[in-house]
């Protein structure tokens, strides 16, 4: 029986697949799942809802929740975190507050004045949570999952000894959007993945040894699926690879997409998007306008997201890592899968030793082994590092706390850098600093 504590547990939908992954495998149908939010009526939701899964198949998992997350964390075996600090309000302004100064984010919550401003609202907590385990739970891996990745893990790492993994779904959602492209089934498609954060590369793409870049580029020709996927696309036709996040998503981390706002309202033209949907819909392109991504998760109502009629009571596994991680280090099973993990001089060889990088990982029960994955073409490298800047000096801002290093980090941002002044961008930040004061750290 192995204890897993979920902080951040009242992210109700993402925690309802994380629990109904780690139930779907047998050898962890006897867990303590113990369940941490500081909310308490979305703490008690997901409790029902998880008592639910384990009384529909009479599991002998044993159900927890609590407000209290050291209490979650006592004698953890793995911790997995999906926080979210602050709610709506400082994502609201960090949305709104850039676009008076004309940077058009898409969702704000990776790099760009949005992540930036996340990444300082959310270090001190995670590494707060890190600290707890080193107290509570010292030998349990960190399953981390809350955005900015790469500047949270990388927090993390030079903070505390705890073993962290950074895991995000793009590059399994990549890859079936890829085969989709190329008429090629899911489970046919090969591929060697490498960079950073959602900014990774497929390398390679096979199919029986057979390189699928080729079709890939063909397909890209087809109005109907260039449509779907403009961005991403068009960075592979400049730069020679396909990358792993969506394009409304890697519009934001290049200054090439979003610059003046007639550039985006091309983008949304040509790839079809409808603002008319009634639904809530994810597709690569929903997503382009200013603000759609958050105007969305803002509207939806998570306190009534419960309905015990209406839940799925299947034990269906989804494309999340975390699970699958748990089950291979308990029962040696092996898999590999691309996490996030700092670089350490060795792993790609032309991004700073001090970067986190996605790499493929072999993960037994002997434990989670990176691959070493060596140089990446220099274009796509570059590329990298433009954001791999961004994220160092947004830590070191948050860990110090240092405004001016926080105000450097944004004049490096790709975006905010081309289309803001210097003066710019420091009142973006005065402006951000006063609206976000209570989120954020004290800066000397």
């Amino acid at each position: 029986m192995v204890k897993i504590a979920f902080i951040g547990a009242g992210s109700h939908t993402f925690t309802q697949t994380l629990v109904r992954d780690v139930l779907s495998f047998p050898a962890l149908q006897d867990s303590t799942l113990s369940l941490m939010d500081i909310d308490g009526d979305r703490l008690e939701r997901i409790e029902a809802a998880t008592n639910v899964l384990v009384d529909e198949h009479d599991l002998p998992a044993t159900v927890e929740a609590t407000t209290d997350r050291r209490e979650a964390l006592e004698d953890a075996d793995y911790v997995i975190t999906m926080i979210h600090v602050g709610g709506v309000e400082p994502v609201r302004n960090e949305i709104d507050i850039p676009q008076r100064y004309g940077v058009n984010q898409s969702v704000g919550d990776t790099l760009g004045p949005g992540g930036v401003f996340r990444a300082q609202r959310t270090i001190p907590t995670m590494v707060d949570i890190a600290r707890d385990m080193e107290v509570l739970c010292p030998d349990a891996p960190l399953l981390q999952h809350t955005n900015p990745m790469a500047m949270v893990c990388r927090a993390i790492d030079e903070e505390t000894d705890i073993d962290v993994y950074g895991i995000c779904h793009s590059i399994v959602g990549t890859a079936h959007d890829i085969a989709s492209y190329v008429d090629v089934p899911f489970e046919e498609l090969e591929y060697w993945v490498a960079g950073i954060n959602h900014m990774a590369w497929f390398l390679e793409i096979e199919r029986d040894d057979q390189d699928l870049y080729p079709e890939l580029q063909e397909a890209m020709t087809d109005p109907e699926i260039y449509a779907q996927d403009i961005v991403r696309f068009e960075v592979m036709d400049h730069f020679g690879s396909f990358i792993t996040e969506s394009s409304h998503h890697l519009s934001e981390y290049l200054p090439y997409f979003r610059h003046d706002t007639d550039e985006i309202e091309r983008l949304v033209g040509a790839s079809a998007y409808d603002p008319d949907k009634d639904e809530f819909e994810y597709s690569p392109v929903c997503w382009l306008p200013t603000g759609e991504y958050f105007d969305q998760w803002s509207s939806l109502d998570h306190a009534d997201q419960f309905d015990e009629t209406e839940m799925d009571r299947s034990l269906s596994r989804s494309g999340e890592y975390a699970a699958r991680i748990i089950h291979s280090l308990e029962t040696g099973e092996p898999r590999r899968m691309n996490l996030n993990v700092p670089n350490d001089g060795r792993l790609i060889t032309n991004l700073p030793d001090d970067a986190l990088v996605e790499v493929p990982c072999h993960v037994d029960r002997t434990g989670v082994h990176p691959c070493a994955v060596g140089e990446l073409p220099p274009q796509l490298a570059a590329l990298n590092r433009s954001n791999v800047n961004v994220q160092s000096l947004a830590v070191d801002a948050a860990l110090e706390p240092d405004e001016e290093t926080l105000r450097q980090a944004l004049k490096l941002d790709p975006l905010t850098a081309a289309v803001c002044t210097l003066e710019e961008i420091d009142g973006m930040v005065d402006d951000l600093l006063e609206a976000n004061a209570e989120y954020v750290p004290e800066y000397a």
